[in-house]
């Protein structure tokens, strides 16, 4: 008999809370910046969607080729009878572990969104009926606590979102990770490679212009959300390589001086003529650099895959 449990963490307005803080912060910051997680209202995943199947953006297509090809090892050296995904959304990256993990009992997707959760958990249960899906509408960076479930434990954090944080932020995430799991309990990870410039510039900066359209999407979000008066045709779309950081940044570059007024915080923002905004860090790996802040927060690497060109990297890793 299958069975979906839903518990919200996070209190009804805490994402309008959230995007007015961050918007608040950012864009009164010197260089000014905004958080990638605002690029992802409807319109937003969709332009994403679209992304994923562009022939030059090949993390998706790489990640879910590990997937497929490694499951059956990951399910044979986890045994996890819990699995946890952060971030789950459609939860479409976790299938192929779903289906390979034989003695899974219960899943536990988390995300901000509850309509994504629902519709993907009665999707996975018409799949999988004997499965128990107990999804928390929460925000991973923000703390929260797991339901009873037994172990062992999986915890899946996918897609490269990992590098959407900056190296203060993963250390806590990763510290955070290691508090929720328990001895023996494992860590799947995804992580973009680094790889050579033209390739990554060609994966955030596609000639049809859909990228383009998804970095703007966070203009329309504040616009919708705060009453703000961005004309996203006032800005550019750029995506620069940090050799220095192993990072992409996505930025969105003033074309011309201006000032956006963001009635709901009162506040005027001023922007220079070609001044910017970094709208996403994206980083890049080493096995040896993941390796290392793995084990940092009390995490053993035990097993490392990667795709046929060697482009992407999944890792798992042991809770000591």
């Amino acid at each position: 008999m299958s069975s979906l449990t839903v518990t919200r963490t996070l209190p009804a307005d805490a994402t309008t809370a959230a995007l007015r803080a961050d918007v608040a912060h950012g864009l009164t910051r010197t260089p000014k910046q905004l958080p990638p997680k605002w690029f992802y209202d409807a319109r937003g995943s969709e332009l994403f969607d679209e992304i994923t199947t562009l022939p030059d953006y090949y993390p998706t297509r790489a990640e879910r080729e590990i997937l497929i090809n490694h499951s059956a090892d990951i399910a044979a050296a986890t045994g996890a009878r819990t699995l946890v995904e952060l971030g789950s959304g459609s939860s479409d990256k976790t299938r192929h572990l779903i289906a390979a993990l034989t003695d899974l009992h219960t899943y536990v997707p988390v995300d901000v969104s509850e309509s994504a959760l629902t519709t993907a958990a009665e999707t996975l249960l018409g799949l999988h009926p004997s499965l128990t899906v107990h999804a928390l509408v929460a925000d991973f960076q923000q703390g929260f606590a797991l339901p009873g479930t037994p172990g062992p434990r999986l915890l899946a954090f996918l897609g490269g979102t990992i590098g959407n944080l900056l190296p203060e932020e993963r250390t806590t995430f990763l510290r955070a990770t290691h508090a929720l799991l328990s001895p023996g309990d494992a860590l799947l990870l995804g992580t973009d490679l680094v790889k050579p410039e033209p390739t990554l510039i060609a994966a955030y900066d596609d000639p049809t212009g859909i990228t383009a359209e998804f970095n703007k999407n966070v203009l329309h979000v504040i616009n919708r959300e705060l009453e703000a008066d961005f004309d996203p045709s006032d800005f550019q779309h750029v995506a620069l390589w940090n050799a220095e950081r192993e990072w992409i940044e996505m930025r969105l570059r003033a074309k011309k001086e201006l000032t956006v007024k963001v009635p709901a915080l009162d506040l005027a923002v001023p922007f220079a003529e070609g001044e910017e905004i970094r709208t996403e860090i994206s980083a890049k790996f080493r096995k040896e650099g993941v390796r290392d802040e793995l084990k940092a927060a009390g995490f053993e690497l035990s097993r490392w895959w990667t795709d046929g060109e060697g482009r992407f990297g999944v890792s798992l890793a042991v809770r000591g």
